[in-house]
């Protein structure tokens, strides 16, 4: 995760993010999802493969839930149009390799974390060395700073609220997007492109003193 994926880039690749799904897939299945060809399909599923995404198993190949955005995300730093690729995507795809991302880095994760009182929903919670990273996954295609600057506010509360119900944690609200140029920050509470998630989270604590961070008084 913390290297580029050198894919040999096929313009069928967006397309084939389509039937990138958890579980079994055959040639002929994403033929037909796709409308390639099967030369085509397996060209573009070898491929996924050689570069350690998904596994072959004789005639399948199996994925796994985060698969289909490692390819979107290599797709977009090799310059691949975002608008193409945004529409193969959906918001559980950022879920998906989020969690997985900081399950690799050793966190304990938690999906669609649920507060009652009032009823809140954090996307994507993951807790180490005492601290917990409360993330919001945003499937936007486009941002402006005052949509931004409300999920800011609107996480800033999610995370008031879990500190609130969960004694002595200490936690820090975090957005991640789509695709940026670069991590931002708005009131402290840092922006992250998720193709630039796993670095973000291998400095995160050597930078926390400058994030937003609530605790318990």
């Amino acid at each position: 995760m913390n290297q580029k994926l050198q894919l040999k880039i096929n313009p069928k690749m967006i397309i084939g993010l389509r039937a990138i799904i958890p579980g079994g897939i055959s040639v002929e299945d994403f033929a037909a999802v796709t409308k390639m060809n099967s030369i085509e399909s397996k060209t573009v599923l070898d491929e996924f493969i050689k570069h350690d995404i998904g596994t072959k198993q004789d005639n399948f190949y199996y994925f796994e839930d985060g698969d289909k955005l490692k390819i979107a995300v290599a797709l977009l730093e090799n310059g691949s149009p975002i608008d193409e690729i945004s529409i193969e995507l959906d918001w559980r795809d950022f879920e998906g390799l989020t969690a997985e991302i900081l399950s690799e880095k050793n966190f304990a994760v938690l999906k669609n974390f649920m507060l009652t009182k009032p009823r809140m929903e954090i996307d994507v919670v993951g807790i180490r060395l005492g601290i917990a990273i409360l993330i919001d996954c945003k499937h936007w295609r486009r941002y402006s700073t005052s949509a931004l600057s409300t999920a800011v506010k609107k996480q800033i509360e999610r995370t008031k609220q879990y500190v609130a119900k969960t004694p002595g944690s200490i936690a820090v609200p975090v957005i991640v997007t789509l695709y940026q140029d670069k991590i931002d920050f708005i009131e402290n509470v840092p922006i992250v492109p998720i193709f630039q998630f796993a670095s973000f989270i291998d400095e995160f604590y050597g930078n926390v003193d400058q994030m937003k961070t609530i605790g318990t008084d």
